[in-house]
Parts: C-alpha cells; sequence; structure tokens
C-alpha cells in the first residue's frame, strides 16, 4: 500500500513536516518529501554527487546530495533531510533518499573522534569506550545490551503482573544493613549516619505482610564490595521478587523457572535484532535442575578434582559445574540449593529436615550466579532469635521486626541481577559492557 506523507498545520503559522524513522521507510511504501533526522555516520564525496549515511536509533540510510549540500559536514553532525524516496537495490536496504533540503540542526566540536563508530566492534579498549560512553553507545552493536535490558524489564514486570504481583518503590536510603554493615555505603543524612541499601529485601517483606501479598520492585542497590573484576559492580540493578503464602522454596524456583520461559519467548519476538548482532540463539527453557550444594561439591571434587569452600562454589566452581550440567542435562541453567546456615542472611528459613541448611538457592546461568532467593522466616520470636544468633541487636531492626508481630504469612523471594543476566544472555566478556554508565571501585563518572 502506498502511503501519503502527512502535513502537519502548526497553530502559530506554517507547514511542518512529520518526521520519519528510517525504520519505516526501509518497510514502507511511500510517495511525496520525507523527512529524516539523525546523525551524519559516513561521507563519500564522488565529485558533483555525495553518498551520506545518516543513522538514527532505528538503522542506516543512503543520502544523495549535491556538492552545495554537502558543505560544511562533518561525521556524528546531527542534521535534518527532506527528500524522495529512490528504489537502489545497491544501497542499504535497498532504498535511498535523494535530498532536496538540508539543514544542519547542532554543530560539532571536535578535532578528532575519540575512536571510529561502526557497524561492527568498535576498535577501541572497554575503558577508552567507557571514557566516552555517549560517542561509544552511537554503535548499535554496543547500544543493543540496553535494548535487551529494556525488554528484560518489561518481560518482568509484565509476567509477574499477571501472576497477581504489585509493582512497588522502596528506599534506598537506609537506617541498617539487610545482609551486614561490611560492605555498605555510608552516607552523611543530615548528620546522622545512614547507609545506602544492598536490597530492597526487608521492605519488600514488610509488604508482604501489609497485605500487598506479592511484590516486585525494579531499583539499584549498593555494595561496597572490595572487588573490581568483570563481574562485578558497586552499583547495579536488581529485579526483586517477594511472594506470600508459600509451602516452600521450591514455589520460588517454579516462579524463576516461568519468568525465564516467557522471558526467552519474550526476547526471541522483540529483539531478533539484537540478539543476531550477537548471534545469540535463546533456546527454549524446560526444567532446570536443582541439586543441593553438598552434591554440586561432592561432583566437582570427585569428577574434576576441584575443591570447594566451606558452604559454597567458588568462581572457577561456577564455569566448571556449568560445563557439567550443559552436557549432562542440555540446561544453561541450574539452581544450586540447601546452603547453609552460616552462609546465608540472618531472614533465611532453616531447613528443618536438614540440620545446620537453609531453604535457600542461587541460579548459575552459563558459569555465573545471577540469583539468590529462598524462604524466609515468618514467625516473629523465630526471627528475634535468629538476629540474637548471628550477634545482632533485635532493636536496631524494630522497624522491621514489628511487622512480623501482626500475622506474617510464610513467603520467599528471589533478586537476580540485571546486568549480570544481560551479560550472560549475550555472552559479553565484562559486566561494564551490559552497565549504561558503570559505577565500580575506579569509576564514578561519566
Amino acid at each position: 500500500m502506498r502511503i501519503e506523507r502527512k502535513i502537519i498545520y502548526e497553530t502559530i503559522g506554517g507547514l511542518r513536516m512529520e518526521r520519519m524513522f528510517i525504520k519505516d521507510i526501509l518497510k514502507e511504501d511511500l510517495v511525496g518529501s520525507i523527512k529524516l533526522k539523525g546523525w551524519v555516520y559516513k561521507i563519500h564525496n564522488l565529485g558533483k554527487i555525495s553518498f551520506v549515511i545518516l543513522r538514527d536509533k532505528t538503522g542506516l540510510i543512503q543520502l544523495v546530495l549535491d556538492s552545495s549540500q554537502r558543505e560544511g559536514l562533518k561525521l556524528e553532525m546531527p542534521i535534518e533531510v527532506i527528500g524522495e524516496k529512490v528504489e537502489n537495490e545497491k544501497a542499504i536496504g535497498g532504498v535511498e533518499l535523494h535530498v532536496s533540503k538540508i539543514e544542519k540542526i547542532a554543530e560539532v566540536h571536535y578535532d578528532v573522534l575519540p575512536f571510529a563508530i561502526n557497524m561492527g566492534e568498535i576498535k577501541a579498549n572497554l575503558e577508552n569506550q567507557l571514557n566516552s560512553r555517549t560517542v561509544s553507545l552511537r554503535n548499535p552493536r554496543v547500544r543493543a545490551p540496553f535494548r535487551i535490558q529494556e525488554e528484560i524489564v518489561e518481560a518482568f514486570r509484565n509476567f509477574l503482573k499477571k501472576e497477581c504481583f504489585t509493582e512497588i518503590h522502596t528506599p534506598k536510603i537506609v537506617a541498617s544493613g539487610t545482609e551486614g554493615g561490611s560492605e555498605m555505603f555510608s552516607v552523611n543524612y543530615f548528620n546522622t549516619r545512614v547507609f545506602l541499601a544492598q536490597s530492597p529485601q526487608f521492605y519488600k517483606q514488610m509488604m508482604v505482610g501489609a497485605g500487598f501479598e506479592r511484590v516486585f520492585e525494579i531499583g539499584h542497590a549498593y555494595r561496597a564490595e572490595l572487588h573490581n573484576t568483570w563481574r562485578h559492580l558497586n552499583e547495579y540493578v536488581s529485579l526483586d521478587v517477594e511472594m506470600g503464602f508459600v509451602e516452600s522454596e521450591e514455589e520460588i524456583m517454579d516462579l524463576e523457572e516461568g519468568f525465564l520461559s516467557y522471558l526467552f519467548n519474550h526476547l526471541n519476538e522483540t529483539c531478533k535484532k539484537e540478539l543476531d548482532l550477537y548471534k545469540i540463539e535463546l533456546p527454549k527453557i524446560n526444567k532446570i535442575p536443582r541439586i543441593a550444594l553438598s552434591e554440586i561439591q561432592r561432583i566437582l571434587l570427585e569428577d574434576f578434582n576441584k575443591k570447594s569452600p566451606e558452604g559454597n562454589i567458588d568462581a572457577e566452581g561456577e564455569v566448571i559445574i556449568s560445563k557439567y550440567i550443559k552436557e549432562k542435562y542440555d540446561s544453561d541453567f541450574l539452581f544450586i540449593t540447601k546452603y547453609p546456615v552460616s552462609k546465608r542472611p540472618v531472614y533465611t528459613m532453616p531447613d528443618e529436615t536438614d540440620k545446620g541448611l537453609t531453604r535457600s538457592f542461587d541460579l548459575i546461568y552459563k558459569g555465573l550466579e545471577i540469583t539468590t532467593g529462598g524462604q524466609r522466616i515468618h514467625d516473629y520470636e523465630m526471627l528475634k532469635e535468629n538476629m540474637i544468633v548471628f550477634g545482632l541487636n533485635p532493636e536496631d531492626f524494630n522497624f522491621y521486626l514489628d511487622s512480623f508481630k501482626y500475622g506474617m504469612p510464610p513467603h520467599g523471594g528471589l533478586a537476580i541481577g540485571l546486568e549480570r543476566l544481560t551479560m550472560k544472555l549475550l555472552d559479553l566478556d565484562n559486566i561494564r559492557q551490559a552497565t549504561l554508565l558503570p559505577r565500580d571501585m575506579k569509576r564514578v563518572t561519566p
């Protein structure tokens, strides 16, 4: 169907043509003048004629200009053009725009670009790319992880809403830590020492008891960990869930399993272009293996001669066991269950059938832990006593503990690291590639 471009009348007088995105031009049969806006990506001067590649957020298109129109153009200059669409099988997408009018929207003020912006991988190291982040993000491949993240968040929200969850927003300035104070950033809050939240854990539990029953949050979390590795950040986005009236931690794993299946189907539908950039094919998720930590440690030791730290496995162990699970179960995911009481936070429900263990789990994805979750203690006296065992003063947590006096149902939840999930989904080398503006031990700008 041939579509006439719309002309919109402005009340202040005159005519304004509606701007189109490049992706729409490539798929629509258009008649008449077309307006585009974007950045100058490439310039090819051929005497009286120039071919300029225009880039907007949706793609590239070839512009055909005469010598007067190309005057003063520089790479990455924002421009506006009006012209006629012409079929050309040699051009990008099989079409080009013959320009009748061009306008520089803004000047550029550089001598040399920090690095060339091409359609493949940028030929600059990651540190240089992060130092000039707004330039590197103009590369579609660099920007693709954040399109993926947008849809992860969208799928997370949609999936949970269908399961009768309510989205909440909790404070990020807190009086005490949820998982201890050694890894917390302190803040001067009107001459009182407070902290940046490690997680919304206490608050999401409180909201379960407040009557919301099922809650989720998408928000930043802060960890003052002394790590500066490919997998660590000091500020990250956490996808948090808490669900009331559960029978056991198995329901929480069932929920995440359902979400991941929903997510992969959603990404295959909405992000094919971005997945293709990284040559990623997302498989159908079936049942994710659930194996106790003690059994995982046994496999690592007996089959791979790999010793594990007490009550956990290390980063190398995560990689080894993931390869084992992939070969044996054809799964990129693994739930490791039944962690010791000593290695889990104070609110974690002990396992009454296995003394010294908890009803908790981690989810490993392609050799990296992306989720921690489990059932929580819901009894007031039991939680209070556990705080004392952990060396905490219950009076410091009255704002949290009081919620358990008035009838808290059995509940559990989980937290997924958005950047870690994105990194492993696209097989990226460094978590900073999946972080818009990273915050780590050495970086607080840009």
